[in-house]
């Protein structure tokens, strides 16, 4: 796979040696001391109950439910895909429709459901709002199809450079550090840290940073409004810092999912999720990362059970809509708990090709 030209990024606090890094290294525990044998065990010894039985419900969407929506809408589309009206615009984060997370779509992570819309069916975007490189973050098929639709396409440093290579314009794009930001038509959005990795392929790791997302509609005549995107992140003291310089956050879109023991330093576990939260000063809390792709080594429906579990010991409010569904950001609501209707795929049932090909492997 061609690389794009990566620009030179040597002035930012975050780059050492041509690559980025996180302020804190991974100490001892944190990442596998096998990556071969992570990869081994992800692609042939997945454990049961990671796919579920059925597809996963959605609420389909239409381009006239979605006209029709009240100002600071919310819709979860999938995986970390949020559609979201603010100032009377729309705005979208790590659009990922493609059918497959991966570099090709014959062999990869399969969706469990479709997108509730589809791109052509989607209002005009004022802004794409990227977090990092991951294939389940930043899908090519979606971007080419989005370059005639969205505005501008926000996304931390060397992310635009590879938007770039694939045929959008480069005024389109602004790319940001952590901490730096830029206001679009009244709302004011800032890269800000996370603890995680980036690449591609197998020699660009590193090369272009990753971030979370602070999303400020500071309104016109007061009563404001502040959301926090987390990307992918491994739970660390920047949460704090974040919380201290921009919250407390009216909703915090949170990573729930694709966790394990070995890999905490890049991935929250649901406690951490939770605490992530309160270490932002959030008030609602939406878990996002979860139910859409088999990317981890737990029961698909884990991420939801635990986050409850743990947000419920911590008196934090948690919505759980279903893709698809309408959350007003102004006053969420809990939502259903719609995955507890569906059960783990048995073993003698026919399974999604990607869990086929994984068992017969």
């Amino acid at each position: 796979m061609l690389q794009p030209e990566i620009g030179d990024y040597s002035s930012s606090p975050q780059s050492r040696d041509g690559r980025f890094h996180n302020p804190r290294p991974p100490g001892p525990g944190d990442l596998p001391e096998s990556t071969l044998r992570v990869w081994w065990n992800f692609l042939f010894n997945k454990p049961a109950g990671t796919v579920p039985a059925s597809p996963v419900p959605i609420h389909r969407l239409t381009r006239a439910e979605l006209d029709a929506a009240p100002e600071r809408s919310l819709y979860r589309l999938g995986h970390s895909t949020v559609l979201v009206k603010l100032r009377g615009q729309w705005w979208l984060t790590d659009p990922v429709f493609s059918e497959r997370a991966a570099p090709v779509q014959f062999f990869g992570p399969r969706r469990f459901h479709a997108p509730p819309i589809a791109i052509e069916d989607l209002p005009p975007i004022r802004a794409v709002i990227l977090s990092h490189d991951h294939y389940d973050h930043l899908d090519h098929a979606a971007i080419r199809a989005l370059n005639g639709k969205a505005q501008l396409f926000l996304t931390p440093l060397g992310v635009g450079d590879r938007l770039v290579d694939w045929g959008i314009a480069q005024d389109k794009i602004r790319q940001f550090d952590w901490w730096q930001g830029t206001e679009v038509d009244g709302l004011h959005l800032t890269a800000t840290p996370a603890q995680h990795f980036s690449g591609r392929g197998f020699t660009d790791g590193n090369r272009t940073l990753w971030a979370s997302w602070v999303i400020e509609d500071k309104g016109d005549e007061g009563g404001g409004l502040r959301v926090f995107f987390s990307g992918d992140s491994g739970y660390f003291d920047g949460f704090a810092e974040i919380g201290e310089r921009f919250g407390p956050f009216d909703l915090t879109l949170m990573e729930t999912g694709a966790y394990d023991a070995q890999w905490p330093y890049v991935h929250m576990h649901p406690p951490h999720t939770v605490q992530a939260h309160q270490d932002l000063r959030g008030r609602w809390l939406l878990p996002i990362h979860n139910s859409t792709f088999d990317l981890g080594m737990h029961a698909w429906e884990d991420p939801f059970d635990q986050v409850l579990r743990f947000a419920a010991e911590r008196g934090v409010p948690v919505a759980t809509p279903m893709m698809g569904e309408r959350i007003d950001i102004n006053a969420p609501h809990e939502g259903s708990r719609w995955w507890r209707a569906l059960q783990t795929q048995p073993e003698d049932k026919e399974r999604p090709l990607w869990a086929t090909q994984r068992k017969s492997g």
